[in-house]
């Protein structure tokens, strides 16, 4: 019954949605600030005004994602967790200031980030993720497992196995991990706030910033057993390799004015080099593109080839000021 409550409200409330301007939200804590003033808006709902210790914060462009955030929504109004609110920031083309928004707007102890195409089959996710912080001081992001639902398209299925970091086998313990992610990761407000929030500059590369700010203060970035979400390719390969093709771009802009913040996203779990060269990383390209080729992975060989064609396509015509 209590749930059914939740979630009438949360869906009365965005259904009749007042969505007020974010440009005057002072953002004070954030280290890599964007100076050019937002254009997005936020609509927030609690699901209990007396008492909030999370706060779940989803950025989008249009506050709808193809029916994706509805979903999400009514998931969200299910879970089995009442003391929580919802920001969602819209229409900010900077995925960082979104998310620095919600959080200088965040009254909850915990703050959780999702897209706005996850989806939370589990009810019990925001409770395991809250347990988990509670009982774990030193971990600074705990994120949940990104796992094929069974109803995804073979297009979709096959995309997420070959791709790296698009599906993983769920942990059985809390385990250290890289590949904790924006989709679904949760975090303490407070912390969040004293390693400078959200990079605002870099158009690509915000989850990698996150999870080594948090480091170096001295905190674990982890996976929790038992959380899993769903955060799903394109499922054509039209836009499939759009995406890839904008990846490209958005990385060799990254590259060319931000190069101390290209840090390795690697495909396991444990430690790992974190900063690695860029004369490096384009002479393993190659290898990596033929063993994609040689192992039968077809989808994540042209995904690569078309990220590297994006990569060339911003170094040679692209324009600073066109950002």
């Amino acid at each position: 019954m209590e749930r059914n409550k939740i979630l009438q409200g949360l869906e009365v409330s965005f259904k009749s949605a007042c969505w007020k301007p974010v440009a005057d939200i002072e953002r004070l804590f954030v280290r890599h600030p964007y100076k050019e003033a937002s254009l997005g808006k936020v609509w927030r709902h609690s699901s209990d005004g007396n008492h909030i210790n999370l706060s779940v914060v989803i950025p989008t462009s249009d506050a709808h994602r193809g029916g994706y955030l509805l979903k999400l929504l009514s998931q969200i109004g299910c879970q089995d967790f009442s003391g929580f609110e919802v920001i969602v920031v819209r229409g900010d083309s900077r995925q960082g200031r979104a998310i620095n928004v919600g959080a200088a707007l965040a009254q909850g102890k915990y703050l959780m980030t999702l897209d706005d195409d996850t989806s939370l089959p589990d009810p019990d996710t925001f409770s395991k993720l809250i347990a988990t912080m509670e009982a774990h001081p030193k971990i600074g992001i705990a994120g949940g497992n990104n796992v094929i639902p069974s109803d995804a398209s073979p297009f979709v299925r096959r995309v997420m196995r070959e791709i790296p970091r698009r599906s993983w086998i769920p942990v059985k313990e809390i385990t250290d991990s890289d590949l904790a992610e924006h989709p679904c990761i949760i975090m303490r407000t407070a912390e969040f706030k004293s390693i400078g929030g959200e990079n605002e500059l870099i158009p690509r590369g915000l989850d990698p910033y996150l999870r080594q700010a948090f480091r170096y203060a001295g905190f674990r970035i982890v996976l929790v057993p038992g959380v899993i979400y769903h955060h799903l390719p394109p499922d054509s390969w039209d836009r499939l390799l759009k995406q890839f093709f904008r990846n490209g771009r958005q990385a060799a802009y990254a590259n060319r004015y931000y190069p101390q913040w290209i840090i390795e996203t690697p495909a396991g779990h444990g430690l790992f080099k974190t900063y690695m060269p860029l004369s490096i990383r384009i002479m393993r390209f190659p290898i990596r593109l033929l063993h994609s080729f040689l192992t039968g992975k077809l989808i994540w060989f042209l995904c690569e080839t078309t990220y590297a064609l994006g990569f060339i396509n911003e170094l040679l015509f692209a324009n600073k000021s066109q950002r």
